[in-house]
């Protein structure tokens, strides 16, 4: 039996914070940084106020620690964050700044969705039709479905090699001749 190299006994592999499972290999800061609403430098600014240093493996932490990164993700964010790293600032009910994290995250943005189509707002309308709400354009950009690539106007033909654009052919109708009317009696 080959023993295996570089396996640690005193390292755990799965790390559960914010209800989500960590990788125990990795660095901290990176391993951090896998919790929806958690980014690279939210992570650096958490590791830098509890001392920890980011380099070292988020599985070689003991459990004192691990509860520390508990307690400052879930309820101590004010202490640690500056403001402008707050995800979900002025909260409509509250009014304050939250940190949101896991399915929390998810769940505040769709009702913040959910209430701007409620009040029917700009926004509210470009997200109940499905199009780009942030100004993005959207003549050449975010198409879905079968409708892909360019619709030319109607009555418009294709422009030959050489020249410009043809005009339209008439109607069928109107290339027929109309019957004569019938003398009147």
């Amino acid at each position: 039996m080959a023993e295996q190299k570089g396996k640690n006994e005193n390292i755990k592999y799965i790390v559960r914070l914010a209800n989500t499972n960590l990788d125990g290999t990795r660095q901290a800061v990176y391993a951090l940084s896998n919790i929806r609403g958690i980014g690279y430098r939210t992570a650096e600014i958490l590791l830098k106020k509890l001392n920890i240093p980011r380099a070292v493996k988020l599985g070689e932490l003991d459990d004192n620690k691990i509860e520390e990164i508990k307690e400052a993700i879930e309820r101590r964010y004010n202490e640690f964050y500056p403001s402008w790293t707050l995800n979900h600032q002025k909260d409509i009910q509250t009014g304050e700044s939250l940190l949101k994290v896991g399915p929390d995250l998810g769940v505040a943005l769709q009702d913040d969705v959910n209430r701007m189509k409620r009040t029917r707002s700009y926004k509210g309308m470009r997200h109940e039709k499905g199009k780009k709400v942030r100004g993005q354009r959207t003549r050449s950009n975010g198409r879905k479905g079968l409708a892909v690539g360019v619709i030319k106007k109607r009555g418009e033909a294709p422009a030959p090699e050489g020249g410009a654009a043809a005009p339209a052919a008439a109607p069928a109708a109107a290339a027929t001749p109309a019957p004569a009317e019938e003398p009147k009696k």
